[in-house]
C-alpha cells in the first residue's frame, strides 16, 4: 500500500501546481486505485467515461458506505456535512430528472447565444483597461469578473461583495475533493451558511420583486403541478451560482497560463481565429477546471480484476482520462490547438449529470480567449503564478502577465 500511495498522493508538495506526472504514474501501474482514505480512484479514459455514463451508478452519497474522511466530516461538523443532498447535481433520477427539467429551460442554446453580444462588450471593456495598463492580473481583472458578472445577471441576484463571495465559494466548493483538515471542515461549514443566508435573502428578495431572470423563473418553476421545495430551490440556486463561475474562471485562467506557457500555440490562434472553438476544447482537456467526478456503486463492481464494493466512492479523475495516451496519441502532454477530435474530452462529466452550464463555460471562454488573442500579439507571464490550493476545482489565485 505503501508503494502505491506514493504514485497517488493529492496532498503530496507539488502535486496542486502540476498534478500530471502522478496521473501519469497511476494510469501506468495502478489504473483501478484503492486509496487509504476508502474511496476507489479509476485514471483511464475508457474507465471514467464508462462510470460517468453508467445510469448502475449513484451519486446520492446516502448510497456510499462511510470512509475515514466522511467520518471526520460528521464528527467535526455535524450535520453541516449533509448539506447539499437537494442539489440535482447529487440527486440521481427521478429527482435529478425533475430538477434539470426545471432548471434548464434557462440554458437553451439560444437564450446562451443571446449573451454573446453583453460578454463581448465586458471583455473588450476590460481589455482597453489592461491595454492602457500593459498587463493585466488575468484572475481579479479578467477570469473571475467575466463569469461572475454573467451568473449574477443570469440570476437577477442582487449585488455583493464580489471578493467576499469569491472566498465564501472558493471555500465551499472544497467539498467536492477530499479534507482531513478539520479547521478547513469548519471552515467550509461557515462559508455554507453565509452563502444558505445570503441566497436565502435572495430569494426573499425577488419573491417581492420579481423579474425577467433566472431566480425568478425558479421560484416560479412549475410542471405537472410540480415545483421546488424551499431546500431544492436554495440549493439550485447556491450551485448555479457558485458552479455558474467557479469552473469558468478556472477554464480561462488556466487557458491563459497554458497559452502563456505555449507561445507558438498562442500566435497560432491569433493568426487562425477561426480555431477559437476547437482551441476552447483543447485547452479543456489540456488542464481542466474540474479534475474529478464520483460515483457509488449500488452493487458490486469488478474492473480490472479487482472488486470494488457495493457503497464504494469512486473517484474518476477526469484530468488523467484527458491525457490518457491510449486515447489521445503519443502527444496527449502537448498543447495543440488544432487537435482533432479535442472535443471528446471528459471535462464536462457525462451521462445524465453532464454539465449543464457547459454551452455557457464554452460561449465566456471562446470570447474570452479569441478577443485576448486577437487583441495584443504578445502573451507574456510577468510572474510566477499562485495556484489556488485546491485539488478538484483545481486553478489560480493569481496570474501577472504583460500583454503588448
Amino acid at each position: 500500500m505503501t508503494e502505491l500511495t506514493t504514485v497517488y498522493n493529492p496532498f503530496e508538495p507539488g502535486f496542486v501546481e502540476n498534478p500530471y506526472p502522478q496521473y501519469r504514474g497511476a494510469r501506468e501501474t495502478d489504473p483501478v486505485h484503492q486509496s487509504p482514505f476508502g474511496v476507489w480512484v479509476l485514471f483511464r479514459y475508457d474507465d471514467v467515461l464508462h462510470f460517468l455514463r453508467d445510469p448502475a451508478l449513484s451519486v446520492e452519497d446516502r448510497n456510499a458506505h462511510p470512509t475515514p474522511l466522511t467520518q471526520l466530516a460528521q464528527e467535526t461538523i455535524g450535520e453541516e456535512a449533509e448539506r447539499g443532498s437537494f442539489a440535482m447535481l447529487n440527486r440521481d433520477p427521478p429527482d435529478h430528472t425533475r430538477l434539470r427539467r426545471l432548471v434548464s429551460k434557462a440554458f437553451t442554446p439560444r437564450m446562451i447565444e443571446g449573451l454573446r453580444p453583453r460578454v463581448q462588450q465586458w471583455v473588450d471593456d476590460a481589455l482597453d483597461r489592461a491595454a492602457a495598463d500593459g498587463g493585466m492580473e488575468a484572475l481579479g481583472d479578467f477570469a473571475f469578473p467575466l463569469p461572475f458578472t454573467v451568473i449574477t445577471e443570469m440570476l437577477g441576484m442582487p449585488e455583493t461583495d464580489g471578493k467576499q463571495l469569491r472566498e465564501w465559494s472558493g471555500t465551499l466548493v472544497r467539498t467536492l475533493e477530499p479534507v482531513p483538515d478539520t479547521e478547513l471542515l469548519k471552515a467550509i461549514a461557515a462559508a455554507g451558511t453565509h452563502m444558505r443566508e445570503l441566497v436565502s435573502e435572495a430569494i426573499a428578495w425577488k419573491r417581492a420583486d420579481p423579474a425577467d431572470d433566472l431566480l425568478s423563473a425558479l421560484i416560479a418553476a412549475e410542471e405537472d403541478g410540480d415545483v421546488l421545495s424551499e431546500d431544492e430551490l436554495i440549493e439550485q440556486v447556491m450551485l448555479l451560482y457558485i458552479a455558474g463561475h467557479e469552473t469558468t474562471v478556472n477554464l480561462i485562467g488556466n487557458g491563459i497560463l497554458a497559452l502563456a506557457r505555449n507561445d507558438e500555440q498562442y500566435k497560432r490562434l491569433r493568426h487562425e481565429p477561426e480555431l477559437i472553438g476547437n482551441a476552447v476544447e483543447e485547452l479543456l482537456r489540456y488542464d481542466p477546471p474540474v479534475q474529478m467526478s464520483r460515483r457509488i456503486t449500488l452493487e458490486d463492481v469488478e474492473l480490472d480484476g479487482k472488486a470494488i464494493e457495493k457503497g464504494a466512492f469512486v473517484a474518476l479523475v477526469l484530468a488523467s482520462a484527458n491525457r490518457d495516451p491510449d486515447k489521445w496519441g503519443e502527444t496527449t502532454d502537448e498543447l495543440d490547438l488544432a487537435r482533432e477530435g479535442a472535443n471528446g474530452h471528459l471535462s464536462f462529466g457525462g451521462g445524465p449529470h453532464f454539465c449543464l452550464g457547459a454551452a455557457l463555460a464554452r460561449l465566456e471562454a471562446q470570447v474570452a480567449i479569441g478577443s485576448l488573442a486577437a487583441r495584443f500579439p504578445t502573451l507574456t507571464l510577468a510572474g510566477e503564478p499562485v495556484w489556488n490550493g485546491r485539488i478538484n476545482l483545481r486553478g489560480l489565485d493569481r496570474l501577472e502577465v504583460s500583454l503588448a
